[in-house]
């Protein structure tokens, strides 16, 4: 599992991760989370990362590596105004018309990192890019996913907006 060095910016501020947050979470998107990312979110409850990308194999699509700018986390009091919050999964499942059966984790409305739940109660993580009609499962745990993520001072110089 990443040490502390994976998170960088707590920018909109939220609160500590506590086990009622989680058990909330989980009742509010009737999914349980996978445990490393609750571990994660342990740690810091979602915001910027320090900058990683996760390598893909060339040829599957227009990029080597997807973008982790960000990994959301869990914020239930509606005062803290953040984009980064898993709870706003099913709002933007149907705004910009993605699969059901997912918890979003980082995007940018054209294209998204999930938590796939469509194969069962174990997800996967999943790449859904909007604009080319792309979905793309990126590993079997989020466990595998954190560990394969590359930090972005590998691909320095490359623009991936």
């Amino acid at each position: 599992m990443v040490s502390i060095e994976f998170w960088g910016e707590n920018y909109y501020g939220h609160p500590p991760l506590s086990e009622d947050i989680v058990s909330k979470a989980e009742e509010i998107l009737k999914v349980k989370l996978p445990a490393s990312y609750i571990t994660l979110l342990k740690l810091q409850n979602g915001g910027y990362t320090k900058g990683f990308q996760f390598p893909i194999e060339q040829g599957i699509i227009d990029m080597d590596e997807i973008p982790l700018e960000q990994l959301y986390g869990i914020v239930l009091d509606p005062s803290i105004k953040s984009s980064q919050n898993i709870l706003d999964s099913n709002y933007l499942i149907e705004e910009w018309g993605l699969p059901p059966d997912q918890v979003l984790i980082s995007g940018n409305g054209h294209w998204w990192i999930t938590l796939d739940y469509r194969s069962g109660k174990d997800p996967k993580v999943s790449f859904l890019d909007m604009d080319l009609n792309v979905e793309l499962v990126l590993s079997e745990t989020f466990s595998d996913f954190i560990e394969r993520l590359v930090p972005d001072s590998s691909f320095a110089g490359q623009d991936f907006t």
